[in-house]
C-alpha cells in the first residue's frame, strides 16, 4: 500500500513515518513517498527516517520527490501536512496582527484567516490532482486551519477528505487518566470546529465520569487545561474546552503575552527548525540524524502555548502534559479502518450531515466517527449550548468567507471575513490587516 506524505521535508513526518514502523499486519503500508518543494528539507527528513527503520524488519520503503504529480500517481492514502510560507509566513502573520492589537495565531483570529487564504488554492489544486491522478486514494489533511482546508478539498473529492488533528486526542488523554482511565476504554464526547471544541463528557464502562472530575477543583487544577482556565470557569462551562479556545476566553490577557514575549512563536520556530536542517545540511554523515531531531522536537513540545500559560500565570508545562498528542496514531488508525475494515471510533473533521442542526450538511465539524472501508460517518451527539452555538456558527461564517474569498480573488470578502472574526471586530483595522498581509505575503496577490 502507498502512503504519499504531502510536506514531507515537515519536521514532524518521523512521527508518522515512526508509527508506520510498528504495523506488521496485513495490508500494511509498503512504500511511502515524501513529497516536499524543498530537496535539502526532503534530504534531512530522509535520513531520519532512514535512521529509524535501521534494523526493522520490512520496513516501507522510503523515497522522496519534489514532482506532485509523480508522488500521487497510484497512490492510496495522501497524508497532506504542507505549509504554505513557511515558518517564515507563520512569523509573518503573527507580526502583521500584534502591530494591529490582535491575534496572529497560526490557525485563530486574523494569523489564521492569513494562513487560509494562501493555503486554500493550493490545497483545491492538491484535491484537483488527486481526483485526477489517483481518484481511489484517500486524503487525511493534517494541513492547517485543518477544518477549514479539510472543507476547501472536500467540495472536490467529497468524503474521500478527513481531517484530523491531535488536540482532542491530547486532550481526552488529560482528562481520561485524571479519571483513572485510558483513551482506549473510554468514549470522548467531543463536539465542534477544529481548535474550537468542548469535551463534554468521557464514559467509562458506559458511565459519563466527567462530573467527578468538574466537582473536584483540586483535581481540576492537576492537568493541562484546568491550570490554563482555571477550574472556576471549568465549573462554568460544566465542560473542558480545547486549548485553544484560551485564545477566545483570555484574548486581551493572550494577545498581551503574545506582544511581551521576546518573539512569538511562529518566530520561535523558524529559527530552531532553521538550526536544525542547517546542521544537517553541513554535517552530512557525522551526525546522528535521528538523535538531532528528537533533541529539537522535545524543545518545541517543552514551548508549546508557552505565551498563554505566561498569561495564566502557570508557568512551564508539566512532564505529563509533554507527550505528543498523537496525531501519527490518529492517522495510521485512520488507515487502518479503511484498508482493513478494522472499526473503529475516531474524533475527526468531516462533514457535518445532520449532526450539528445550526450548520448545514456540508459544514466541516469536529466530532467522533465511526470508521469503517467507506470511510469516516460523524455520530449523532447532543446539541451545543447557545454560547458555544454562537461561536461555531460566528467562525464558520468567517471560514465561509475565505473559501469565499480564495475562490473569487475579492479583496473586499476577505476584508469582510477578517472583520466578521470575533478576534478581529473591526472594519478599519480588517481593511489595514489585508494590506499589511498582501505586503508580506505575494502569495496574497490575487487579491483585488
Amino acid at each position: 500500500m502507498k502512503l504519499v506524505i504531502l510536506g514531507g521535508g515537515g519536521f514532524r513526518v518521523p512521527l508518522v513515518y515512526g508509527a508506520l514502523l510498528g504495523d506488521h499486519a496485513e495490508g500494511r503500508v509498503t512504500e511511502v513517498v515524501l513529497h516536499d518543494l524543498d530537496a535539502g528539507r526532503l534530504g534531512a527528513v530522509a535520513r531520519v527516517l532512514a535512521e529509524q527503520a535501521a534494523g526493522v524488519p520490512d520496513a516501507p520503503a522510503v523515497t522522496a520527490t519534489t514532482d506532485l504529480d509523480e508522488a500521487l500517481r497510484g497512490a492510496d492514502f495522501v497524508f497532506s501536512a504542507i505549509r504554505v510560507g513557511g515558518l517564515e509566513g507563520r512569523a509573518d502573520d503573527e507580526r502583521v496582527a500584534l502591530a494591529e492589537g490582535v491575534l496572529g495565531q497560526e490557525t485563530v483570529g486574523a494569523g489564521g484567516i492569513a494562513y487560509g487564504l494562501r493555503t486554500v488554492p493550493v490545497a483545491v489544486d492538491i484535491a484537483r490532482r488527486v481526483r485526477r491522478l489517483a481518484p481511489d486514494a484517500w486524503v487525511i489533511n493534517f494541513t492547517n486551519p485543518a477544518g477549514l482546508v479539510t472543507e476547501a478539498m472536500s467540495r472536490h473529492i467529497g468524503d474521500r477528505v478527513i481531517g484530523i488533528c491531535d488536540s482532542p486526542v491530547g486532550l481526552g488523554r488529560r482528562v481520561a487518566r485524571m479519571l483513572g482511565g485510558t483513551p482506549d476504554e473510554a468514549f470522548i464526547d467531543y463536539v465542534g470546529l477544529n481548535h474550537l471544541g468542548w469535551l463534554r463528557g468521557l464514559r467509562i464502562a458506559g458511565r459519563d465520569e466527567l462530573p467527578r472530575l468538574l466537582a473536584d477543583p483540586e483535581m481540576l487544577g492537576s492537568f493541562e487545561e484546568g491550570r490554563l482556565f482555571g477550574a472556576e470557569w471549568l465549573q462554568s462551562l460544566g465542560a473542558i474546552p480545547n486549548e485553544y479556545l484560551h485564545y477566545y476566553y483570555f484574548n486581551r490577557e493572550a494577545v498581551r503575552a503574545y506582544q511581551e514575549a521576546e518573539q512569538t512563536r511562529g518566530a520561535f520556530l523558524r529559527d530552531q527548525q532553521a538550526r536544525f536542517y542547517e546542521a544537517l545540511g553541513r554535517a552530512e554523515g557525522s551526525t546522528s540524524a535521528l538523535k538531532a531531531w528528537d533533541t529539537t522536537r522535545a524543545e518545541r513540545e517543552a514551548t508549546y502555548m508557552a505565551e498563554n500559560r505566561e498569561a495564566a500565570g502557570v508557568g512551564e508545562r508539566a512532564a505529563e502534559d509533554l507527550e505528543s498528542g498523537g496525531y501519527e496514531k490518529v492517522a495510521l488508525a485512520l488507515m487502518r479502518a479503511i484498508a482493513r475494515d478494522e472499526r473503529t471510533t475516531l474524533i475527526l473533521n468531516v462533514r457535518n450531515r445532520t449532526t450539528l442542526s445550526a450548520l448545514d450538511a456540508d459544514a466541516v465539524i469536529e466530532v467522533p466517527c465511526s470508521v469503517d472501508a467507506n470511510g469516516a460517518h460523524p455520530m449523532a451527539v447532543d446539541p451545543l449550548p447557545g454560547h458555544a452555538t454562537g461561536l461555531v456558527c460566528a467562525v464558520k461564517a468567517v471560514e465561509r468567507e475565505v473559501l469565499s474569498a480564495a475562490e473569487s480573488g475579492s479583496r473586499a470578502t476577505a476584508v469582510k471575513a477578517f472583520a466578521l472574526h470575533p478576534l478581529v471586530d473591526s472594519v478599519a483595522v480588517a481593511r489595514r490587516l489585508v494590506e499589511g498581509y498582501r505586503a508580506v505575503h505575494p502569495g496574497l496577490g490575487y487579491l483585488r
